[in-house]
């Protein structure tokens, strides 16, 4: 402890000073002598064993500080009571907890970016072993020319197919990340959907089915137009996939003093009610999935509403259709 060049000095200072005090009073008297003698030192020896004390407590709280700095964020010293190191113990506890939340904040990300990339891996595997197979029939010198164009066809459509999933897959990647930033801009309602049937146009016309847009021309809402767009437009996807042949899909939305609501319903085949709870689940595919589909469209429509303090709720009968309701909300509390 005397290594401390503040004691030291505590210390030098203080014999200095009650060895002048002892011999001023020896002029006055012996006995004056003697009490400047006992209580300079009793006092000096009280406050050199608070000294130690603090010492001793400072020593603990750098092993505390170690022991951190080495990755345990499980210690607690808290300390209710007034005083420095009180306030001091305090403050640690705050930064280990600080360091605690970074370590599990960290840990998280590393798995999500570990599960992204088993998703990415799995669902590239079965369109990659497909086009080497018919890559493999391709090189046959006496294939029949339309098998070469049925081949070159399919392999053009996994292609298309990988391209649209892994581009998925890192929008959501950079969403779960939170590295994605959502504008906020206006959004009238009315342009919006628009702009999000328009990609649907030939895949209704081809089945025929029936789309039409309700709403009030005025509706609108805070958010970011574009990752909207494209959560209406992986909605009304699934909408067309399960709605039969001369179906009909509705839109429709309206606002109020609290949100702004989307409506996309179809009158399709409906979903289990043991199934809803999970269809927002990346690769979650139900019972009446449509062929070739990967279960991630509706994943990420979730996550972009999600990001902007929005809601999706699902209402859907067997038979009779689904209906996926968005909300935005004006101020969130």
């Amino acid at each position: 402890m005397l290594r401390n060049k503040e004691i030291r000095v505590f210390v030098i200072s203080t014999v200095l000073i009650l060895g002048i005090g002892v011999l001023l009073g020896y002029i006055h008297s012996p006995v004056t002598a003697l009490f400047i003698a006992v209580v300079g030192g009793t006092l000096a020896v009280c406050y050199i064993v608070w000294m130690v004390w603090r010492y001793q407590k400072m020593i603990q709280l750098s092993s505390y500080l170690r022991k951190i700095m080495a990755g345990d964020t499980s210690l607690d010293v808290r300390d209710n009571r007034e005083g420095d190191l009180s306030i001091l113990k305090n403050e640690i506890y705050k930064m280990t907890r600080m360091l605690s939340e970074q370590q599990e904040g960290l840990k998280k990300d590393k798995e999500k970016l570990t599960d992204a990339i088993s998703d990415i891996s799995h669902q590239i595997k079965t369109p990659l072993t497909s086009m080497t197979v018919m890559a493999d029939l391709l090189s046959e010198p006496d294939l029949e020319v339309e098998k070469r164009q049925e081949f070159t066809y399919h392999i053009r459509r996994q292609l298309e197919r990988m391209e649209w999933l892994v581009s998925s897959l890192l929008k959501l990647s950079k969403i779960d990340a939170g590295t994605t930033l959502f504008h906020k801009e206006k959004i009238e309602a009315k342009q919006l959907v628009k702009e999000a049937a328009a990609p649907m146009e030939i895949p209704l016309e081809l089945k025929e089915i029936d789309l039409e847009i309700e709403g009030e021309p005025c509706t609108a809402f805070i958010g970011d137009k574009n990752w909207t767009k494209e959560a209406c437009i992986n909605i009304l996807k699934n909408a067309v996939e399960h709605t039969p042949n001369g179906g009909k899909i509705t839109i429709s939305y309206e606002e109020n003093a609290i949100y702004t609501e989307i409506r996309i319903r179809d009158n399709g085949q409906g979903i289990e009610k043991t199934e809803i709870p999970h269809i927002f689940k990346r690769f979650y595919k139900g019972s009446h999935a449509a062929d070739g589909s990967v279960g991630i469209g509706l994943a990420m429509a979730y996550s972009i509403v999600t990001n902007q303090q929005g809601d999706i709720e699902v209402n859907s009968e067997l038979g009779r259709g689904t209906t996926f309701i968005l909300k935005f909300y004006k101020q969130v509390v």
